[in-house]
This record gives structure tokens, C-alpha cells and sequence, in this order.
């Protein structure tokens, strides 16, 4: 029996995936703090579906995924364990200065620095210098490592950042002060940011070090409870981690550089969509992960998900390769409020899983969006979570009385009314973003919903943005959780090496040569056969005189003189479709700065049996009284479950499975895909 596990956690739940000899079967369970907890909460209700004891259960696991909020949350909170940091004696600052304090915002009131990641005091300067050559032009010796790293860990640090100027041209330095800590201070976790990430821009490479540092004890401890209770119970497979870039790793190479976590658990989603997409004969996805915390929006081009250099992770600036998912403080469990000019707000405060909204009954007195779903008639109170959850719709009713109609002098339905429009608002403006903004059609993509909360406001969030066809998973409410299972392992090695057109080849192979070296290592390590292994060669280029880059493919064979003028074609065709056709300088010289291998060992994912069962289902028909949110009107829609066994229904109507509720507004049809998923077709505006 082929048996493989994924599990997803968010805020308010954790979503458990198992692959079973072809079939899918799901569960959920509530997040916790200790997040150990709620995963090990999801896996009791996962056996139990699949029939097994906890002894036959575990052992039987031969491939275990996750993706999880451990750093996301810790960022998101700025919740960090105590770090210092070892700069170069004059660079102290770098932290503080930033690249000053504008941002956006156009009020001055609202330019503040960015956050901080590590207390001033626990930043100690090392006498030493190495030039942009890598030349040494100060020696640092034994006696004043030793003198800094306990002057550091006199402040109190838990973890040590180690970023020195130009070490990723000459990493003597930092090696050294990595080789007194392993020597002096072996449980004292640290980051080199010449391991990390060894490429220039000193600001953003010093961020990306100081959070992984900050991260590392808090992870460190939640894995090593994980683990154990893990092996206790039999598991023997690997524990695989999503990682920001959208690939995995193993635990072990994970713990290297934990802050590659983050955001792992929304690109298990991203990867699921593309698959579908794929599947489905869409080349122009559009993602919606609606959650009970956030919602994580994506754009999938031509089966390929954006990656984005010089990722920005909790308002700050790194130098880290992400998936490009952007993410609002909007889901089940974002508050509803009114503000001090007397205007509705959502979010991006949460109830979370404990308390929760208010109709969970568990505490929360303060009303969530699941609170005015609930109040509007779209929510079933007695098959939340398949009945399993008791839902109480008068809590939520007072929650939207108290905090939102009496401030604002409304109904009860009217505030429930105003929660879901906004909200629906708020989620649409993030598709904008990864559409209009970036010059397509909202009306060439299909939007893929999922996530428990999405299938009620997928179809809304749509219609707002211009997209006229949806998707929604049959396993929506742990979509992640099942596309963590089809991502691949992912390795990314990357240096900076400036180049220029009018240097030889050789000289750029030689740096891609060297990163594939690293590459095959990992796939040794890893234990990745060769027939799955794949090797990708990229380039960060710009035109002499600009700030960013845009990164470019290269092909995987080696480079040679007459390569160059087919990379600066593919380099001026990346540049356009990034900005615009004619944008690109093309008079000016070109450099390439950074190389960079990828290197992927793909999937052995076992084959899962599509559309089974699924018209075999029994129909249960009845109708339900719902206030439209968008009409304001009261009307009686059709409610279904079992859809498969109807096939196709036109709205309004309310689609109720065990773990979601798909709405379908007016003017709107549904219809099963061949492999049993909701099919949206929205009306013309």
C-alpha cells in the first residue's frame, strides 16, 4: 500500500491530505500555538478516515509533506529569539539607515523605519576589511573574534547573525568566526550570511541573515517536538518542508536556513492551481487562498509561477527568491471594526482559531467575515465542518450588533451585508494587483478558489475583478495541503559574479560550473535519483546604470562565445515583458550579476484516481432563505449536496460538501469537471 501524507497549517486550521492507492482522502483539525499539537490533531483525524491504528498508521507513511506558519507568524508578529549581529567595524548602522525610511506611503506622518529585527545593542562591530576585489585589507584575527562573539552574547543574543562587508568574494572571514563558534559556543545557532545568500547589496543581504539567525531557536524547538513525537509513533519516512522559492527540502537542509520557510504553506496552493490549471487546458491562472487569517493571491502565465528576486518578507527587504504571492489580511477570521472616522474596516486583525469568531461559540466576542456569513444565510450552523463544529448564529449577531450596526447606526443584516462587500472588495483589489497592474486581462484568467472560507466569496471576488470563470477544488478546503504532495524538491545555489558582454564565455561558465558542483552535491545528499534530477541555469541582468534586475533563463548547456548574443535577446524580451514592449535600453551595455543554478529533483507523486465515485453520490436537495449580499434582497435559493449526482445547476443556489460551502450567485451556472471539481461560469457585467 502506497501511503503519503501532506499536511498544511494556517491560522485557524491545519489541513491533512492523504493519498491512499489512488485515493484522496482529507481532514482538518485547529491550529494550536505550539502548531505541534494542531498537526498531530489533523494526522488522528486523518487515520481515523483512512481506517487505521496509530501502530499500522505511521510506519505505513512513505512520504510526509508540510507546510507550515512557524516563520511566517514569528515575521508577521515580529516575535524573534533574541539575535545579535557581527558586522564590519564602521557598518553598525546598516540596519537602521535601511534605504531610509520612504516607502510608499505618501503621508509623512506614515514613513516610519522599517521594523526592527535586532536591538542595537546586541550589534558589535569586528575589526576587519575585505575590498570589492576580495582582497583582505584588514586581517581578522583569533583574539578579537573572541572578544566580539562574547561581547555579543553578553547582550543576552540566543543567535548570532554574521554579515561582513564583501564576504561573498572572500568568506575567510566569516568562516572564521563560524569555526570559534563551533568550537567555543556549539549550541549557540548562527547564520553566515556567505552561506545564506552571497550576493551584494549589503542591506538587503544583512536582513535576510539577521532574520534566518532570528528564526533558527524557535524552529529548531518546534521541530525537535515534532520529530520526536513523529518517530515515536513510527514515522520512517523524511520529513519534507515547502520552502519560499516553491520547492522542497528536508528537514536537515531546511534547519540551514530556516527563514526559506516562509510563506510555505500558500505555494503548496500555488503549485496545486497549477496543476489543475494544467489539467484543465487553462494557461492563465489566477490563485485565491482564502483562509482564516489572509488571502494569498497569485498569477500562473503559461503553467510557470513569477519568482521574485529580492523578495520582501514582513515589510522588509531580502535578498531571497520567492514564489510572488500577494497576501492580504483577509480571511474566515479577519475582524470586522469601525474606525475612528466612523468607516467599516476588515482586518487584518484575526480571530484566529482560539477564540475565533464569535459564532464558534469558544470566547470571541468581536465579529469576524465567518460571523457575517453566517448572519446572511450562507453558512449551514449545523454542517460546519460536515456538523462536526456547532455553529451559533445569535453570538454573531450580537458581535455585529455591538461592534458594527450601532456604531454605524445599521441593521443587523445591513452590517453583515457591509462585512461581506468589503471584504469581497478588499480580495479583488489583490487580484487587481497581479493582473491590471501588471498589464493582462483579468478576462483571460481562470480564477482557481480554494481554502475553506473561498468557496463563499470566490465567485464575488471574481465578478469584482473581471474574471468570468471559476474553479473551485473538491478538496478546496485542503487544497494546499494536497498541492504540497505534488511540488518538487528544490535546490538554489546563487553568487554574485559581474560580467559583461565583452568578457570571455569561459569566465561566466566557470561561475555556473561551480554552482552545479554545489547542485549535484545536494542531490547526492538528498538521495534524488538520476533519472529525476534537472538542473536550471539563471541570470539576474541589467542595463548598466539601473538599480534591479530581471532575471533570465539560460539554456543547460555549457556557455559559450556564441551564446552571448542569444542571452542578450532573451535578456531584452524578459526585460519587455516585464515593463512593457520598447522599454528596454538596448543601446546601453548589459551586466549580469548574480548566477544562479536551481536545481529540482522532481516528484514521485502516485497517481490519484479523478472523478471517482463522484456521480454515484446521492443528491440531497432542500432550499434555505439567504439575504444576497450584493442585492440586499432576502430570497429562497436551492441548496444541494452530493452535486455529482446533478451535474449542473444555475444560481443562485448554495453548494454544501462536508468541509466548505460553494456560493452561486444569480446569473451564474455551475457544472462538474470531468474530474468531479465545481465549474463557475459567471454572467456578463
Amino acid at each position: 500500500m502506497a501511503l503519503h501524507v501532506g499536511i498544511d497549517v494556517g491560522g485557524t486550521f491545519t489541513d491533512a491530505v492523504a493519498i491512499v492507492d489512488g485515493r484522496v482522502i482529507r481532514g482538518k483539525a485547529f491550529s494550536t500555538k505550539d502548531v505541534t499539537t494542531g498537526i498531530l490533531g489533523a494526522l488522528d483525524v486523518l487515520r481515523d478516515r483512512v481506517g487505521m491504528t496509530e501502530e499500522e498508521f505511521f510506519p505505513a507513511v512513505d512520504r510526509f509533506v508540510l507546510g507550515n506558519t512557524i516563520v511566517t507568524n514569528a515575521v508577521d508578529e515580529q516575535k524573534y529569539a533574541a539575535v545579535g549581529l557581527l558586522t564590519t567595524q564602521g557598518f553598525r548602522d546598516t540596519l537602521r539607515i535601511a534605504r531610509s525610511a520612504r516607502t510608499d506611503e505618501r503621508d509623512p506622518h506614515k514613513m516610519t523605519p522599517p521594523p526592527d529585527i535586532v536591538d542595537r545593542r546586541r550589534i558589535v562591530e569586528v575589526p576587519e576589511r575585505i575590498d570589492a576585489h576580495g582582497n583582505v585589507l584588514v586581517p581578522l584575527t583569533e583574539e578579537a573574534i573572541g572578544e566580539a562573539v562574547e561581547k555579543v552574547l553578553a547582550t543576552g543574543a540566543e543567535a548570532i547573525a554574521v554579515c561582513l562587508l564583501w564576504s561573498f568574494r572572500n568568506s575567510a572571514h566569516e568562516e572564521a568566526i563560524g569555526a570559534y563558534l563551533d568550537a567555543h559556543h556549539p549550541d549557540i545557532p548562527y547564520t553566515l550570511s556567505s552561506r545564506l545568500t552571497p550576493v551584494y547589496r549589503e542591506y538587503e543581504r544583512t536582513v535576510t541573515t539577521a532574520l534566518d539567525a532570528a528564526v533558527k531557536p524557535l524552529v529548531a524547538s518546534h521541530f525537535e517536538h515534532l520529530a520526536d513525537d513523529l518517530r515515536r509513533k513510527g514515522l520512517g519516512a523524511r520529513v519534507q518542508i515547502m520552502q519560499v522559492h516553491g520547492g522542497f527540502l528536508s528537514v536537515e537542509e531546511t534547519s540551514k536556513a530556516p527563514i526559506s520557510m516562509f510563506n510555505s504553506g500558500p505555494v503548496g496552493g500555488v503549485t496545486g492551481a497549477r496543476l489543475l490549471g494544467k489539467r484543465l487546458g487553462r494557461r492563465r491562472v489566477l490563485t485565491a487562498d482564502m483562509g482564516g487569517t489572509s488571502l494569498d493571491a497569485a498569477a500562473i502565465l503559461d503553467e510557470e509561477f513569477r519568482l521574485l528576486p529580492r523578495a520582501e518578507i514582513g515589510g522588509l527587504p531580502t535578498s531571497l527568491t520567492a514564489v510572488d504571492i500577494e497576501t492580504i489580511g483577509a480571511g474566515g477570521g479577519s475582524l470586522a471594526w469601525v474606525d475612528g472616522r466612523n468607516l467599516l474596516r476588515v482586518g487584518p486583525q484575526s480571530a484566529g482559531s482560539t477564540p475565533g469568531p464569535a459564532c464558534y461559540g469558544k470566547g470571541g466576542t468581536r465579529p469576524a467575515v465567518t460571523d457575517a456569513a453566517l448572519v446572511l444565510g450562507l453558512i449551514n450552523p449545523d454542517y460546519y465542518l460536515g456538523g462536526t463544529v456547532p455553529l451559533y448564529e445569535q453570538k454573531a449577531r450580537e458581535a455585529l450588533r455591538k461592534h458594527v450596526a450601532e456604531p454605524l447606526g445599521i441593521s443587523e443584516d445591513a452590517a453583515a451585508e457591509g462585512v461581506y462587500r468589503l471584504a469581497t472588495s478588499q480580495m479583488s483589489n489583490a487580484l487587481r494587483k497581479i493582473t491590471v497592474n501588471r498589464g493582462h486581462d483579468p478576462r483571460e484568467f481562470t480564477l482557481v478558489g480554494f481554502g475553506g472560507a473561498c468557496g463563499l466569496f470566490a465567485a464575488a471576488i471574481a465578478g469584482e475583478a473581471g474574471v468570468r470563470e471559476v474553479v473551485i477544488p473538491r478538496n478546496a478546503a485542503v487544497f494546499s495541503a494536497y498541492g504540497l504532495m505534488h511540488a518538487d524538491s528544490v535546490f538554489s545555489a546563487v553568487q554574485t559574479s559581474p560580467w559583461t558582454m565583452d568578457q570571455p564565455a569561459e569566465v561566466l561558465e566557470k561561475e555556473f560550473a561551480a554552482l552545479e558542483e554545489r547542485a549535484q552535491k545536494w542531490f547526492e545528499a538528498e538521495g534524488i535519483p538520476e533519472d529525476r534530477r534537472e538542473l536550471q541555469r539563471e541570470a539576474d541582468m541589467k542595463f548598466v546604470g539601473q538599480i534591479f534586475e530581471v532575471t533570465t533563463r539560460l539554456p543547460a548547456h555549457p556557455f559559450g562565445e556564441d551564446d552571448k548574443e542569444m542571452l542578450r535577446q532573451r535578456f531584452v524580451a524578459d526585460y519587455e515583458e516585464e515593463f512593457g514592449t520598447g522599454t528596454a535600453w538596448t543601446e546601453a551595455e548589459i551586466l549580469l550579476v548574480n548566477t544562479r543554478v536551481r536545481a529540482i529533483g522532481r516528484s514521485d507523486v502516485q497517481a490519484v484516481r479523478r472523478g471517482a465515485d463522484i456521480t454515484d453520490e446521492r443528491h440531497e436537495h432542500s432550499t434555505r432563505v439567504v439575504l444576497e449580499p450584493h442585492t440586499g434582497e432576502r430570497v429562497k435559493i436551492d441548496v444541494h449536496r452530493g452535486f455529482g449526482a446533478l451535474g449542473r445547476a444555475d444560481g443562485p443556489c448554495l453548494l454544501e460538501e462536508p468541509d466548505t460551502t460553494v456560493y452561486v450567485p444569480s446569473g451564474a451556472t455551475v457544472e462538474l469537471t470531468d474530474d468531479g471539481d465545481f465549474l463557475l461560469r459567471l454572467a456578463d457585467r
